[in-house]
């Protein structure tokens, strides 16, 4: 899933494209270029799988790293104030799966909810999230016709200036 996503978008126009994995296989983030990323863009994306209830391991890295008290939030910590925060994320598990009923409990809004704070502890907009449910079931087909909204939102977003 997370490649088709990626290919989905990737050579769109106006997109920076950031592997994490790829970029810092160490895990030694280099902070000063991440912080000139953030700065040159308004839309923000955060695209990764949903699996227990968060983010993959070097992308909390990168949150804890990047977004500094006094750069992202807090005293003069005002450089992302105003720019937009997009959670696109894929999940192992069905749609149904993510509610009151569901064996998760909670919508993925609610689960997502920390990505929300974050937004908004930094100044941001927190976009409705792109949710892609049961990712690992997928045939090509179907991954096909679940990544189109995702280029399509973002394609709107770039010619439009709209959120996503």
């Amino acid at each position: 899933m997370g490649r088709a996503l990626r290919d989905a978008v990737k050579p769109l126009p106006g997109v920076t494209f950031r592997d994490l994995y790829a970029e810092y296989p160490d895990f030694l983030i280099d902070v000063q270029k991440e912080q000139e990323l953030l700065e040159a863009h308004h839309l923000i994306i955060f695209q990764h799988p949903f699996y227990w209830y968060s983010c993959p391991p070097l992308l909390k890295q990168w949150l804890d790293d990047v977004l500094v008290h006094g750069w992202a939030y807090g005293d003069n910590g005002t450089r992302l104030a105003g720019k937009v925060l997009w959670s696109v994320v894929s999940t192992g598990g069905p749609r149904e799966a993510y509610g009151p009923q569901g064996y998760n409990r909670f919508s993925m809004r609610t689960l997502l909810s920390p990505f929300d704070q974050t937004a908004h502890l930094c100044g941001m907009h927190f976009a409705e999230p792109l949710v892609l449910h049961g990712a690992g079931r997928m045939d090509d087909l179907t991954l096909a016709v679940e990544v189109d909204p995702y280029r399509t939102r973002l394609l709107r977003c770039l010619d439009e200036g709209v959120l996503p």
